[in-house]
């Protein structure tokens, strides 16, 4: 049964609820059903619901899922009510300790699954991100769009239609992400919208009756209430088209004056990117560039170009780096690319090309291949030209390398301009991933800065071919260390009442006459309140 279908389907819950009890019910991609705490009110979508129906009616309930945890812990705990709804149903107890897992969870990780002779099933895998710095044309046009951007969000204030307002917004945040991407995507972002708010309003001053504008755009609904709209799930064309109809024509302007003032500012930001477009100083593809026909994505030896899978998200950066890519190596063959419009069988010969044929050299996806695809025979080396926003799509994205089958150790580089908004995101985002790593004890990226593409590549690719490096034992000895030495020069003065106020929230062992307790309780608190800030 399909969730999305049965979640939707009044018919099927009915038949669900009718039938005796099931012995066991298994749900795949369980992180789907998923629900929220926003403020005080807990929102739970169709899917979650679907779960909490499938739970009541099995004596034995399992959610698989390789990304349960989306970086928010209230969420995390509302999902595990799917489970034991006693421990976490509702809104999470402000100032509880943190839930105890363990007997719910089994928590099968990649690198400790083991074949039958003992030898690890999955080969090692490292992340890195490379920060690079923007040119000078490259900061102008980010600093002129994200102040449109920011003027634009203040006027969201003024419109009553939630509807209307959540779409405006969404098309300014995907302005935003696309600015961040390449000059191709934000130049035709802009391009497509001015010409689409022209039209609107050459048609309005047609109807213009009081100076309101009359016509109310009817835009595709990414946000419905009642609906599981979870975008980062999402995917495929109809996503994609959805997004692209938003983006070109959601505004906030009311009157037909606010309209002209706004294409006045589009029409300028249009020019500015076009003249960064033409111009050629795009730092981002000369970090990739820099690899691309040399070593080590050239192997020296043999001269055989190594395989590299680069994911992106916007079709016009897609279609852009297939362009330039194709041009630097000159070989229009050696490019394959995936995205949601690309027909299914289409989308089947060019995964088949890129694991199979010696001619297809990089495979250029935005998200239809982040999911279902298995490329582990045809790379082990990977970029994401543009991040997510989701955790989750990271890990989603690097599994289409680090899979089953693959016999070398895989290595992912993450993008992202220094000292811009996506770095803010960015930087967000690892904190989720920190805290999902607290979780499950995994971790998924480090943070590089200074350091060329080509070097981390090279140095990748050197270790792969038996190069010396750190092992994994003497990575984690030199981090105990330092955490040890970190330890040794904290020092915290607790009173009686200290002691006693963090007993009654929960940490008895404060009270204890025994020293070695009272410390791990106390580190305990001051870990779990760390952790709530």
């Amino acid at each position: 049964m399909r969730l999305d279908m049965a979640a939707r389907s009044e018919t099927l819950q009915a038949k669900l609820q009718a039938a005796p009890d099931w012995d066991l019910v298994v749900c795949d991609e369980a992180h789907r059903m998923a629900a929220s705490l926003f403020g005080t009110e807990v929102k739970y979508t169709k899917r979650y619901k679907l779960g909490q129906l499938a739970g009541s009616r099995a004596r034995h309930f399992m959610l698989m899922s390789a990304t349960p945890h989306n970086g928010n812990d209230a969420d995390f705990e509302l999902f595990m009510g799917l489970l034991d709804a006693d421990r976490f149903e509702g809104r999470p107890r402000e100032g509880a300790r943190k839930v105890d897992v363990s007997d719910l969870m089994r928590r099968l990780t990649k690198e400790e699954l083991r074949k039958f002779d003992g030898a690890p099933l999955f080969p090692e895998r490292k992340a890195y991100t490379i920060q690079y710095q923007l040119s000078d044309l490259e900061a102008q046009l980010y600093t002129a769009v994200t102040q449109y951007v920011r003027n634009e969000m203040r006027n969201l204030n003024n419109l009553g239609d939630d509807k209307r307002r959540n779409n405006v917004g969404f098309a300014l945040q995907i302005l935003q992400r696309r600015l961040a991407s390449s000059p191709a995507a934000i130049f035709h972002s802009l391009r497509r919208r001015r010409e689409r708010l022209e039209a609107r309003l050459a048609e309005e001053r047609i109807i213009a009756r009081g100076g309101r504008l009359q016509k109310q755009e009817q835009l595709p609904s990414l946000f419905d209430d009642d609906e599981d709209s979870d975008l980062d799930e999402a995917g495929g064309a109809e996503l994609e088209q959805a997004e692209q109809e938003i983006v070109d024509r959601a505004t906030a302007a009311q009157t037909i004056p606010e309209l002209e003032a706004e294409l006045v500012v589009l029409r300028d930001l249009e020019k500015l990117a076009d003249r960064l477009r033409r111009s050629g100083q795009d730092a981002k593809w000369r970090q990739l560039a820099e690899i691309l026909d040399k070593p080590p994505m050239v192997n020296e030896a043999t001269g055989e170009r190594r395989k590299l899978l680069i994911f992106t998200e916007p079709r016009d950066t897609l279609e852009y780096l297939a362009s330039n890519i194709r041009q630097r190596i000159g070989k229009h063959e050696a490019v394959a690319v995936i995205h949601g419009g690309v027909p299914r069988d289409v989308r089947k010969a060019n995964i088949a090309a890129f694991n199979d044929d010696p001619e297809v050299r990089i495979l250029i996806g935005n998200d239809a291949a982040g999911e279902g695809v298995n490329l582990q025979r045809g790379a082990y080396l990977m970029v994401n030209y543009d991040l997510p926003w989701n955790p989750n799509r990271l890990e989603q994205r690097f599994g289409r390398i680090h899979r089953i089958g693959q016999t070398e150790v895989c290595h992912l580089w993450n993008m992202v301009a220094a000292d811009t908004r996506e770095g803010e995101v960015y930087a967000r985002l690892l904190e989720k991933l920190e805290r999902a790593r607290v979780a499950f004890t995994t971790c998924l990226g480090r943070l590089f800065q200074g350091r060329a593409l080509r070097e981390l590549l090279m140095e990748a690719v050197l270790a792969t071919e038996g190069q010396n490096m750190a092992t994994s034992a003497e990575r984690m000895r030199a981090l105990r260390e330092r955490q040890r030495r970190g330890l040794r020069r904290l020092t915290i003065e607790v009173s009686e009442d200290d002691l006693r106020a963090i007993a009654k929230r929960g940490y008895e062992g404060a009270v204890t006459t025994n020293h070695d307790q009272q410390v791990q309780a106390v580190g305990l608190f001051l870990s779990d309140t760390l952790l709530q800030i």
